[in-house]
């Protein structure tokens, strides 16, 4: 073997490593490689879930990598999303976070594990929505002002349930109070789900429901619903009033659900995790059965989302301050 034959098989022994080596690299630079995880800090079949789950499916197909979700229920939300900010700071584990995790928890909570708008970074908002004042059937109510008349004939009789303390249910019974000038007694869940299914039972007598979790009860008429929270008619139940025509002027409640991901997860993560996002929930498909729901499609840009979380949290904490209310 000649010198000069040597030198070419180790030039080429030194390309191929080098070309072997590049392409690791940008192997291990294609993001997602693997399986995410999405947790929900809410309980299964509740709204947060639904919306969860919907996202989940849209982005399993279009990543052609399974999206996870995780039901972390507990404390306001608080409970799943300590978990994420805990995570691994990779992409790989995400939260369905709300407006109430982000706004409301913050004032509601002495001790809160974590900053949700310090320890968690936007990605994008999803999804928003109004909830829905409903009724056991029982209950012999059947308007806003029949609610007010009887909250003041009766003080303390009426209660109404919640998915948890500090979640927009809760703080949207909270401002109804608070705007009415009446008294109902709260009674919190862990969820939505379980505060419905007592509903229907007949163990609590009324809720602020998020739309999604009562629409089949409200189509079913194994609820009665009365009026919505948001600024004007919701568009997926469009001959109820809202609790502002009802009889509470300036009345407006709503929520949004959204992605975040742990504060020190890379910009380029975040960028690549808002694309992939926004594409799937503008997919007909999303769009046509969220909106089937209840849900509002927004889609959100990291930034956005951001402006939106620093919105809601000077909107409601004077409300939560005005209302008294103190979870632990």
């Amino acid at each position: 073997m000649t010198k000069m034959h040597s030198m070419r098989q180790g030039v080429a022994l030194t390309l191929a490593l080098t070309f072997s080596l590049l392409q690791a690299l940008a192997q291990a630079e294609v993001f997602p490689s693997k399986p995410i995880r999405l947790v929900c800090p809410f309980p299964a079949a509740g709204a947060v879930d639904i919306a969860a789950r919907a996202i989940a499916q849209e982005l399993t197909k279009n990543l052609n990598l399974p999206v996870t979700v995780e039901n972390r229920p507990g404390a306001g939300g608080n409970i799943g999303s300590a978990e994420v900010v805990r995570a691994v700071p990779d992409g790989y584990t995400l939260l369905m976070t709300t407006s109430g995790i982000q706004a409301i928890n913050p004032f509601l909570y002495s001790k809160m594990p974590f900053d949700p708008n310090k320890d968690l970074q936007p990605v994008s908002v999803l999804v928003s929505l109004n909830n829905v004042l409903v009724i056991n059937p029982t209950v012999k109510i059947s308007s806003v002002n029949d609610l007010i008349a009887q909250a003041k004939d009766q003080p303390g009789k009426l209660n109404y349930a919640s998915s948890g303390s500090g979640t927009s249910i809760h703080m949207s019974g909270e401002m109804f109070k608070f705007m009415a000038g009446v008294n109902l007694i709260h009674i919190p869940y862990k969820g939505s789900a379980p505060a419905v299914t007592d509903l229907l039972g007949g163990q609590v007598m009324m809720m602020f429901d998020n739309i999604p979790s009562s629409m089949p009860h409200i189509k079913s008429g194994k609820l009665k619903a009365i009026a919505t929270t948001g600024a004007k008619r919701d568009p997926s139940l469009p001959d109820l009033p809202t609790i502002a025509e009802a009889g509470v002027p300036g009345y407006e409640a709503g929520v949004w659900f959204g992605v975040m991901a742990p504060m020190a997860t890379p910009k380029d993560i975040i960028a690549k995790l808002n694309a992939e996002i926004v594409k799937a929930a503008k997919a007909p498909d999303y769009v046509k059965k969220m909106n089937e729901q209840g849900y509002i499609v927004v889609a959100s840009s990291a930034e956005q989302m951001g402006e939106m979380s620093r919105s809601e949290f000077a909107r409601w904490g004077p409300i939560v301050k005005a209302s008294g209310a103190k979870a632990e």
